[in-house]
């Protein structure tokens, strides 16, 4: 006689699952979720605004994390300790890729759908997002006008100055290359980090001899993949952003002030780590 199946109760005695938390820290204890889950305010009555915020706050959350660590694998760059740096900087891209996604939840928004919140948005807009602005700034697209739209909030004001004064990324690896003995001049390994980063025909050198004799510098070969393989996610996330605002609101000029999609059209011809595209023409 086959037996009888267990009732969902007598699932969760026999598993001992601890139900009373009146003395323990609980799941939404630990991550704070009656903070996170009341931080929605839709400002209209638009029914998709919801999906606006939400998509927008996730996106953050995930940036905050991108953050994380970047900062800890340029740190490891700068100590000569590759290994942990590899990791994180692995982890960024597939934080990109997620972030690719995500954008196509929010094209299921149409542009009525779009149209009736917008007014409701103001003059706020992802361009003024500070941890986009910082993530920028590692990646070593140095802007100072981008400055001045956090300059109205001394705290986010010094977060964002301290990325645009830092050392990027790119610049860390360059020094890691000169201090290998690559030759990398000088003048992209002492330079003033504010200003943007232009090609050099001496460095693309440098990364070719990576690249040409792979397992003498087979560390330096894969930190090469590693940025290669970030900025290939970097273009992923903006491409699909553009054509998800596209999609959403056409031509129209964006909340902040931008012209939307001919901005974020132009922000797709920057290149972060020109070598390490180039050299693989001449290789």
């Amino acid at each position: 006689m086959a037996s009888q199946p267990q009732r969902p109760e007598d699932v969760v005695r026999d598993e001992r699952a601890q139900l009373d938390f009146s003395r323990d820290m609980s799941y939404g204890d630990y991550l704070q979720l009656d903070a996170i889950l009341n931080a929605q305010k839709p400002l209209s009555p638009a029914h998709d605004e919801m999906l606006f915020i939400v998509q927008h706050q996730t996106s953050e959350l995930w940036m905050k994390l991108m953050l994380h660590e970047l900062h800890a694998a340029i740190a490891h760059i700068a100590r000569d300790d590759l290994p942990p740096a590899f990791k994180m900087l692995a982890r960024v891209s597939r934080i990109m890729e997620q972030l690719v996604h995500a954008w196509d939840v929010l094209a299921t928004m149409t542009p009525p759908e779009y149209s009736a919140l917008r007014p409701y948005l103001a003059k706020s807009s992802g361009f003024q997002s500070h941890q986009y602005r910082c993530i920028e700034f590692a990646m070593g697209n140095k802007n100072a006008a981008m400055l001045q739209p956090h300059a109205h909030h001394p705290e986010r004001a010094a977060i964002v100055r301290a990325a645009y004064e830092a050392p990027s990324l790119y610049d860390e690896c360059l020094r890691l290359l000169a201090r290998r003995g690559l030759p990398v001049p000088a003048s992209h390994t002492d330079r003033d980090w504010t200003q943007p980063y232009e090609a050099s025909d001496a460095v693309e050198q440098a990364w070719l001899q990576v690249y040409r004799d792979p397992k003498s510098h087979w560390d330096l070969y894969q930190l090469g993949e590693e940025l290669t393989d970030l900025e290939d996610s970097f273009r992923l996330w903006r491409f699909r952003h553009v054509t998800t605002v596209e999609r959403v609101i056409g031509f129209k000029r964006g909340t902040g002030g931008t012209g939307g999609v001919s901005y974020l059209r132009k922000m797709l011809d920057v290149v972060l780590f020109p070598e390490i595209w180039r050299l693989r023409t001449a290789l």
